[in-house]
């Protein structure tokens, strides 16, 4: 029996679909509507013949491998920043790049990028969620903070402005009806999202289990509840990681340089990692230099030598080795292990 290898190149609607034998043979070449059961259907005459199916890791890709998967095919996520495509075509497109997925998956030469659960994925979308919503808040309240200032002298405190016992925006804007109603709607809004932010993060913590990864990340300096969570559930299982510097680079906290005879040829992509890993440790790192005397005195320290950016930069990177080795080996926080 001979073993065929296929490839899909997704897009927000469409699929090219490209299956290649062991030969590197063009088997079957189409573009498909983004519709489970017509996927199926053209692939069922193949179905005991395919050994794999390479898809690229775009933003969509959570229907089409759970699709997959039900079904009992094996699928590979191709990790797009990690491939490398052939140098000084004149012309490329979509049926190339899906016949492009089935060669380096033939040879098993395809980056792969981690397919997270399906079970764990909608309360990790959800806390991504909550911290979409805190960007909206931190927009309005800045406005409004605009708003103020330009018509009162004075900036309000964003913490007085989020309060909702008591309002202080309203006094301040009530003289004219035009800023009263622009400070009244802001207000409202940034109430409505509090909620909302609120209500997410109870849910967040009610259905996450609690597990040894989750509760040794609150051992440390700077992570709360949230970050904790961010970084457990945006992690996953810690295993998929061989090192400690894979996993820093993962949450984008190693700079990104290539160098030939000591001298700079060029940079990397500094964004090639998970951008919510990356967040959650910046914010970590902030919380434990107000917070913690070691990792202020550490903070400190470098930033004396250099810029405060790069000092974030050192403590967050700190923060994320830590987190490594917490999860891993089921431990909790030990400042003089990391500052000493």
């Amino acid at each position: 029996m001979r073993e065929l290898y296929a490839g899909m190149d997704l897009h927000s609607n469409n699929i090219q679909l490209g299956i290649l034998d062991q030969k590197d043979t063009r088997i079957f070449q189409k573009r498909l509507p983004n519709q489970p059961d017509v996927i199926l259907a053209e692939l069922e005459p193949f179905r005991t013949e395919i050994v794999s199916i390479a898809i690229e890791s775009t933003f969509n890709w959570y229907w089409i491998v759970d699709c997959l998967t039900a079904v009992g095919y094996t699928v590979h996520l191709a990790n797009p920043a990690a491939m490398q495509q052939y140098n000084g075509m004149k012309f490329l497109d979509d049926k190339h790049d899906a016949f492009w997925l089935a060669r380096m998956d033939k040879f098993g030469i395809l980056p792969q990028g981690y397919i997270y659960p399906k079970e764990v994925r909608p309360i990790r979308d959800l806390l991504r969620k909550r911290g979409h919503l805190v960007n909206l808040r931190t927009s309005l309240i800045n406005s409004l903070q605009g708003i103020i200032s330009r018509n009162c002298g004075f900036s309000l405190n964003g913490n007085k402005i989020k309060q909702m016992t008591e309002n202080h925006v309203a006094p301040l804007l009530a003289e004219n009806e035009d800023l009263a109603l622009s400070g009244e709607v802001s207000k409202e809004s940034i109430d409505f999202l509090s909620c909302q932010i609120t209500r997410i993060e109870k849910i967040c913590q009610d259905r996450m289990k609690i597990n040894p990864q989750y509760t040794g990340l609150l051992t440390m300096p700077g992570i709360g509840k949230i970050l904790a969570l961010t970084i457990s559930l945006e992690t996953g299982p810690i295993e998929r990681f061989e090192t400690v510097g894979a996993y820093a680079s993962y949450c984008r906290k190693v700079p990104t340089i290539w160098l030939s005879n000591k001298k700079q040829k060029g940079k990397g992509n500094s964004k090639n990692g998970n951008r919510y890993l990356s967040w959650a440790f910046a914010e970590a790192a902030e919380y434990a230099r107000r917070y913690n005397d070691q990792a202020r005195t550490f903070f400190n320290r470098k930033s004396a030598k250099t810029r405060s950016a790069v000092a974030y930069a050192a403590l967050a990177h700190k923060l994320a080795r830590a987190a490594y080795y917490i999860m891993r080996d089921k431990v909790e926080f030990d400042g003089n292990k990391l500052f000493t």
